[in-house]
């Protein structure tokens, strides 16, 4: 697959609370293997103009945190204006050292960080819209006025915020790519559930080995 000039990789979410732990500090919630990806990322990046990081990047109190229900995390949900909200360990706090970027990863020419999910009452696992389908964070619209039209996705989580950005580029008209060996996932069946999403909204699947 040869790249073209209005191609961009898009790097999701490689953040300290997101990824095994680092200096005895242990994510908050850790995609097993997530730092194994780094490398490969590094590597693909280099190959691309046009590089763009994504960021959680969490008020204290969010929605999404059990803690502000007074709720257990994982197994506890509410719901919200937008539909059911699952709810998570405190992660991704802004200003902390969870919320950072990882610091192996290594795309200085990278054009963008865009930060998402800093909206108190309502949750973003896409990198294009919030988790009300809606709310733009306003990526559609920088991609088009650069003229970038084929996004790759790589980073974390594969059957959450990966999956999700993936399948919202898709909705916009974005040529959506995903590079399954510079992604890892959290649970089968959740990742079973991506793939066939991705395949009823035609997000091709390849690795990173297929780039020339």
């Amino acid at each position: 697959m040869d790249l073209r000039p209005t191609d961009a990789l898009l790097v999701i979410d490689m953040q300290r609370d997101f990824l095994p732990p680092l200096d005895g500090i242990r994510g908050a919630l850790e995609v097993r293997g997530g730092d194994a990806v780094i490398p490969g990322i590094n590597s693909l990046a280099a190959k691309f103009d046009h590089v763009i990081l994504t960021q959680d990047w969490h008020p204290r109190g969010h929605i999404s945190f059990a803690s502000t229900h007074g709720k257990q995390p994982f197994a506890d949900t509410i719901e919200a204006p937008y539909g059911t909200q699952h709810l998570w360990p405190d992660h991704c706090v802004q200003g902390t050292a969870g919320a950072e970027i990882h610091p192996a990863l290594n795309i200085p020419h990278a054009e963008l960080l865009l930060r998402k999910g800093f909206r108190q009452h309502i949750d973003s696992y896409s990198a294009f819209t919030e988790n009300d389908g809606v709310t733009p964070t306003g990526l559609a619209g920088y991609l088009r006025e650069r003229g970038l039209t084929r996004l790759f996705f790589t980073g974390v989580a594969y059957d959450y915020c990966v999956g999700f950005s993936a399948l919202a580029a898709a909705r916009l008209g974005f040529e959506a790519i995903v590079v399954e060996d510079l992604t890892r996932g959290i649970a089968t069946p959740s990742i079973d559930s991506t793939n066939q999403a991705f395949a009823g909204a035609k997000v091709q699947r390849i690795m990173s080995s297929d780039v020339a």
